[in-house]
């Protein structure tokens, strides 16, 4: 027998998702997080949207997770009576140019089973956001915002209420296999090592650094870890939109774009910026001007001195900056060859869309 049956590494949105879903399956779960909190990482900072699934190549993990996890997530949300909003958003092009990115869009959107977006003339986007400038655009209705931190207190709550249990201030600080599970090592004020029979690598932006500590682990199988920032500035002054507002995608994210948060605060970003560690959080005001330049494309009318440094977040990339943009890796036992292992990496975007379909596929490649 081992001291613990799961243990799930990482208390962000997606191992809460995870180990829920373990834990109403009847495992006894427990989750380890090097913090003092829950979701101090990626989930907290993010822009806290609840996307579609049309960016993604159809087929694509991301684009199933995404398109499954939606609905998944509204479902939970509504049934909990969670803090979300379904407002909509638009995608817009400001110039003939960017057209051909939409209708990439549209396609992908279409090819994955999103059959909700519709076209909109400059006219039409500017009946329903008259502050946005632009030529055409995309209505995308099933978007909408949530609060992430209530969100992550109902899926750990009910991770408890099944029998599982968080402990805090917990890192990782070495693993072995040990017969048929593993035995591992763990810090923090009251050090010491336990056997595990089965692990979920939940870790976000430490997730390929634990397995690098994991020792016998195939060195083929971890993959490198980048870091690209994501800065926020928020808006002073009144509110100018009603959607959340996008626009056409950028190489390593989906451009400076508008959105709402639950207490009415509008905020623009993330933009992207490659930085060599997760601990990079700080907003320099100085980046305000590109952010000027990049939302001006499509609200023309942004005042200046409106934009106030907020805060910033750290993307898991798997890719460097002239990299192409990989898939989600939900690598288990059949990819890797441990058996009782599963490990989650490069979960960024739309990771918190695709907690609940991602936890379904981790509890299936455990069974």
């Amino acid at each position: 027998m081992s001291d613990i049956d799961c243990l799930v590494i990482g208390a962000g949105v997606v191992g809460l998702a995870v180990a829920r879903e373990l834990a109403l399956a009847g495992r006894e779960v427990v989750i380890a997080e090097a913090a003092d909190r829950i979701g101090t990482q990626t989930s907290a900072r993010n822009s806290e949207v609840i996307h579609a699934g049309i960016y993604y190549p159809p087929g694509s993990l991301k684009a199933r997770v995404c398109v499954e996890g939606r609905k998944r997530l509204y479902a939970y949300l509504q049934e909990r009576g969670l803090p979300h909003k379904t407002c909509g958003k638009l995608i817009v092009a400001t110039s003939e140019s960017q057209k051909p990115a939409l209708e990439t869009i549209m396609a992908r959107a279409r090819a994955s089973g999103v059959d909700t977006l519709r076209w909109l003339s400059g006219a039409e986007a500017k009946a329903m956001e008259p502050e946005v400038r632009c030529e055409i655009a995309l209505l995308s209705p099933k978007t909408g915002v949530v609060d992430s931190h209530a969100l992550m207190l109902s899926l750990l709550g009910e991770c408890e209420a099944a029998g599982g249990s968080l402990a805090l201030n917990t890192p990782i600080t070495g693993w072995r296999r040990d017969g048929d599970g593993f035995l591992v090592d763990f810090g923090g004020d009251d050090p010491a090592s336990y056997t595990v029979r089965m692990a979920v690598n939940a870790a976000g932006h430490g997730a390929p650094r634990l397995l690098g500590l994991l020792e016998g682990f195939p060195a083929a199988h971890v993959p490198a870890q980048h870091y690209a920032k994501g800065n926020y500035f928020a808006l002073t002054g009144r509110q100018p939109f009603s959607h959340l507002v996008y626009p056409v995608p950028e190489a390593a994210g989906l451009g400076i774009h508008a959105t709402i948060d639950m207490g009415g605060r509008v905020k623009f970003g993330p933009d992207v910026e490659w930085v060599q560690s997760d601990q990079d959080l700080i907003v320099d005001p100085a980046r305000a001007e590109r952010f000027y330049a990049a939302i001006r494309t499509y609200w023309p009318a942004l005042p200046d001195g409106a934009l106030v440094a907020d805060y910033a977040g750290i993307r898991p990339k798997l890719h460097g900056p002239t990299e192409p943009m990989p898939d989600f890796r939900i690598d288990g036992p059949v990819v890797h060859g441990v058996p009782g292992l599963v490990n989650l990496l490069g979960i960024e975007s739309p990771g918190l869309t695709s907690s609940l379909a991602i936890a379904a596929l981790v509890a299936e490649a455990l069974r």
